[in-house]
């Protein structure tokens, strides 16, 4: 080569390697935990994120504040991903897990200044992880997972976030309901709970509604508002005048062709809205169009029809049984679905449509109230959240102790089998077991506590006790049992926050050469 150097990569890349690269990731990933530590457990901090449209989100919710920030570092997005992959497989915890993420790399960089091979550290925590599932087992506890127990496991879910008015067990028993509604032999089936919120009236007015409920309004003023024992059809057709794929002039001279004209176009129309009449059907959903002369006959035969989009379609057929039609006289009986009631209801500026009930309908929404905008979207994210929770614990019969009990006796078994752990890697399992600390410490700081005298009291308490979680009774925090004051969550829940924490963490360690390319 002559001596010169050769260039790889173009003059406007970046190259950052070594330690500062893993210090920067390191930096980065520790900076997003951070931003939502303070938001973990019942007395913790909410958070709120304008947009540069102006619109406001006030939340406690880990992943919906890491979701609405604007991030760009790489490695920062990847702690992201973990709490966005906490809520697709368990719905909470989303928090712990960015927390833990946070601090295991924090425990990193401090391995990482005392020369220990970032391949050790990542050996060390995987190895670490494994003992904190068996861990995990061994906590989970011995009881049969009944509707008390599964009201526990929403009320700690719910406790310390938004539900107004109502106490976090009021709702909780609701969520329990909910979720039995869909309880079958095959397990809980999530997709046919929905979710629906209306701004309007107290957080007390919330309700399940057996069946659906869309924003549509019916297509003519004078369509009933009720239909009881109603037959219920589904069509992928436009209802009106039908017209060729291809562009075509017609030359009208007088004004009996233009009446001819106009004469059979309405035939047309009256012979397409009788079809639909002499079907039999009450309720009619289309996810095409129909013409305001056919909407008018439907009207005047006491029929009411919808206008939805593909999914409100999915929604009706799945909740009545109905079987989607494309073309209008193809339907029949078989074809129709059943409601016990179809009833439409104002609120405010908004049209709702409820179909309720039938001996087909699987479906069932929480219909939820409240007093703003801002809280019934934190309303609706913390009943989400309290769904996953119950279904995830009714599916696997597993909970283990809330209020921070789990993470202490994990880190009680890590440190105890590090011991015969040989070598460096036992640094970095150590290491993991004191990242777990963040999770009663937190919760300690956010209760106004401090972290370091209730860390040593939680310590105390599990050796004597064998369990001891930081409880708040609402006034007060104090070391206790958390299985006395019913504060319990899903072992998944546990779990997937150490899984998808550790794998993050990981990944992080092991980049020590980061190029930016333009």
């Amino acid at each position: 080569m002559g001596g010169q150097p050769l260039f790889i990569l173009s003059e406007d890349s970046q190259r950052t390697q070594g330690r500062d690269a893993q210090s920067s990731n390191i930096m980065a990933g520790k900076a997003v935990a951070e931003a939502v530590r303070t938001t973990l457990g019942p007395r913790g901090m909410d958070k709120m994120l304008v947009t540069t449209s102006g619109d406001v989100m006030i939340t406690n919710d880990g992943a919906s504040i890491l979701r609405q920030m604007d991030i760009e570092h790489p490695a920062a997005q990847m702690i992201v991903e973990v709490a966005e992959s906490q809520e697709d497989e368990v719905g909470d915890g989303t928090t712990t897990a960015a927390v833990i993420a946070g601090n295991l790399l924090a425990e990193a960089e401090d391995l990482i200044e005392q020369d220990v091979h970032a391949t050790t550290i990542v050996e060390g925590y995987h190895e670490a992880a494994r003992i904190a599932l068996e861990a995990i087992d061994e906590q989970v506890l011995e009881i049969d997972v009944d509707d008390d127990i599964l009201a526990q496991v929403a009320e700690s879910s719910m406790t310390g976030k938004g539900t107004g008015n109502l106490s976090p067990d009021v709702l909780a028993e609701t969520v329990v309901e909910t979720v039995r509604r869909v309880d079958s032999e095959d397990g809980v089936k999530r997709d046919d709970i929905h979710v629906h919120a209306q701004v309007g009236a107290s957080s007390s007015a919330t309700e399940l509604i057996e069946g659906i409920v869309l924003e549509e309004e019916p297509l003519h003023d004078e369509m009933p508002t009720t239909i009881e024992d109603a037959n219920i059809a589904i069509i992928d057709v436009d209802l009106g005048v039908r017209t060729g794929d291809i562009d075509a002039e017609y030359s009208i001279e007088s004004i009996d062709q233009l009446n001819a004209a106009i004469d059979a176009e309405t035939s047309e129309l009256r012979e397409t809205a009788q079809t639909v009449v002499d079907s039999g059907v009450d309720v009619l959903f289309t996810t095409k169009d129909i013409d305001d002369r056919i909407a008018a006959v439907l009207a005047d035969e006491g029929i009411l029809a919808f206008e939805v989009k593909n999914r409100g379609a999915r929604q009706v057929a799945g909740a009545t049984g109905a079987a989607r039609v494309g073309a209008v006289a193809d339907l029949s009986e078989e074809d129709f679905g059943q409601a016990d009631r179809v009833r439409t209801e104002t609120y405010g500026d908004d049209d709702l449509v409820f179909v309720e009930g039938g001996a087909t309908a699987e479906a069932v929404t929480l219909f939820i109230r409240g007093g703003t905008e801002h809280f019934i979207n934190e309303l609706n994210r913390t009943l989400k959240d309290a769904l996953d929770v119950v279904t995830a614990a009714l599916d696997s019969g597993e909970v283990v102790p809330g209020a921070g009990a789990t993470e202490i006796a994990i880190a009680d078994r890590i440190r105890s089998a590090a011991a015969g752990i040989e070598g460096r890697k036992q640094l970095a399992v150590t290491a993991f077991a004191d990242a777990l600390d963040v999770v009663p410490r937190t919760l300690a700081a956010n209760t106004g506590t401090d972290p370091i005298d209730a860390l040593v009291d939680l310590r105390a308490a599990h050796e004597t006790d064998g369990r001891a979680g930081l409880v708040t009774d609402g006034e007060s925090v104090t070391v206790a049992d958390p299985i006395e004051l019913g504060v319990v969550d899903p072992a998944d829940v546990k779990r997937e926050a150490i899984e998808s924490a550790t794998e993050a963490a990981t990944m992080i360690v092991r980049i020590d050469d980061v190029i930016a390319a333009e």
